[in-house]
């Protein structure tokens, strides 16, 4: 296990000096990927993150919010949409059909625009920060993204996919606390059009992708699809559990249940029974989470707990939406105890750290990074972004299992280390 880590380390930190390279010129050879990549970047307002995708001819780079959720990529197509290269999908398609969508689009514009032509494919989109939806036009356009190598140890040129399926959204939608500048969200959930699954069709590789969200809003973090990211030596590093997929393709873990300090919190099983996919002990990941919200009576539990288990650190009133705080002043991060997500048996567990498990809510005052839930929420346990930051979460759909590393800065790394800039660079096209 020694070498094995040490192994991954070594690979980690050959792949934070990479360097991820940008377009300068267009060649007709075919190209076939082993992989690709997206930058990801944290947005220091909301603590949400952010990719940049490259869509439209002429090329664009567009930035999205990440939905690990989101069963699609949408966009805001109401004003300034111009690509060359758009296509609004007829009613009862082909394309219409793998979006699960029997409704037709009746809007008439004069010219017609992006967004709106009659009697094409209509689908209801939605916001994952406030549940709103609208009815969209389902379209196809280009869309370039970079390559990578099987390793992960080298990225190639961009690759295009010229006819990718998104929903073209009106304005309205993008309402709400969304980072600034976003015009869409990209998303990641199990299904036939969501961005994952259409890379790996198109290409052919591996249904499988990897995330590491950056807990700096300096550097950038990175989405691997269809390879790890990593060398194959880091495999043994990680903690596998199987993946349960929600109705509408959210992502779920088993949580049998949680320790702090080694210790078990003591929880009533009934609680941790998901309502989504009636088993029990099921934990959905959420990027669109900023922090991870459990059940009422289990926030109430946990953070009972988790204060007996910290007695050496002297609390404070606590601040909104947080439970627990502490005096920062007379402790630090490295006081507080560690917290275990028990999954499908008591060695398999997914660690958060003190750094992951508190947040600084203002100066001189840390709180414990849980939120109430509410008597009832989409899951039992919704894992959220904080605790998500820093962990190499690789999502492997052909095993139906997750991978996670638990804290990369216990192993002096972090997802803060991925370079996407360069001046050498190639556009390969593929159909």
């Amino acid at each position: 296990m020694a070498s094995s880590i040490f192994n991954f380390l070594l690979t980690f930190l050959a792949l934070s000096n990479l360097v991820f390279p940008s377009q300068s010129q267009v060649t007709s050879a075919p190209f076939k990927p082993d992989g690709l990549a997206l930058p990801v970047f944290k947005d220091s307002a909301t603590g949400l993150h952010i990719t940049n995708i490259t869509k439209r001819t002429p090329q664009q780079s567009i930035p999205l919010l990440i939905d690990l959720n989101g069963k699609f990529l949408w966009l805001n197509c109401e004003k300034n949409y111009l690509s060359s290269t758009y296509l609004a999908t007829f009613c009862h398609s082909t394309q219409c059909s793998r979006f699960g969508s029997h409704s037709c689009n009746k809007c008439f514009s004069t010219p017609p625009r992006p967004g709106c032509h009659n009697n094409t494919c209509a689908v209801k989109t939605t916001n994952p920060l406030t549940s709103q939806t609208a009815t969209s036009e389902v379209a196809q356009d280009s869309l370039s993204i970079q390559s990578v190598t099987q390793s992960g140890s080298n990225f190639g040129p961009l690759v295009t996919i010229r006819h990718f399926l998104f929903a073209c959204s009106p304005s309205s939608l993008l309402q709400g606390p969304f980072p600034n500048n976003i015009q869409g969200v990209a998303g990641l959930a199990h299904g036939s059009v969501s961005l994952p699954i259409q890379l790996a069709s198109h290409f052919g590789f591996p249904r499988q992708f990897s995330l590491c969200l950056p807990s700096s809003s300096q550097k950038n973090g990175a989405i691997y699809f269809g390879t790890s990211g990593l060398n194959g030596t880091h495999t043994g590093n990680l903690t596998y559990t199987p993946i349960i997929i929600g109705s509408q393709g959210e992502y779920f873990i088993p949580v049998r249940s949680i320790r702090v300090n080694n210790k078990p919190v003591p929880l009533n099983h009934s609680s941790l029974i998901s309502t989504r996919t009636r088993n029990f002990g099921s934990a959905m990941i959420s990027t669109t989470a900023p922090y991870t919200a459990l059940e009422h009576n289990i926030f109430t539990t946990f953070t009972q707990f988790f204060a007996n288990q910290s007695s050496g650190v002297s609390q404070v009133n606590p601040i909104s939406p947080f439970g627990l705080c502490f005096n920062s002043n007379n402790s630090s991060s490295t006081n507080v105890p560690n917290i275990d997500f028990v999954m499908q048996n008591k060695n398999v567990t997914w660690t958060i750290v003190g750094t992951s498990s508190v947040v600084e809510a203002r100066p001189g005052v840390s709180c414990l990074a849980f939120v109430d839930g509410g008597q009832n929420p989409k899951a039992p346990i919704v894992i959220g972004v904080h605790q998500l930051e820093d962990n190499f979460v690789e999502f492997d759909l052909v095993r139906s299992r997750l991978g996670v590393s638990s804290s990369l800065l216990s192993r002096n790394t972090s997802c803060s280390s991925f370079n996407f800039t360069s001046k050498l660079s190639s556009v390969n096209e593929m159909e």
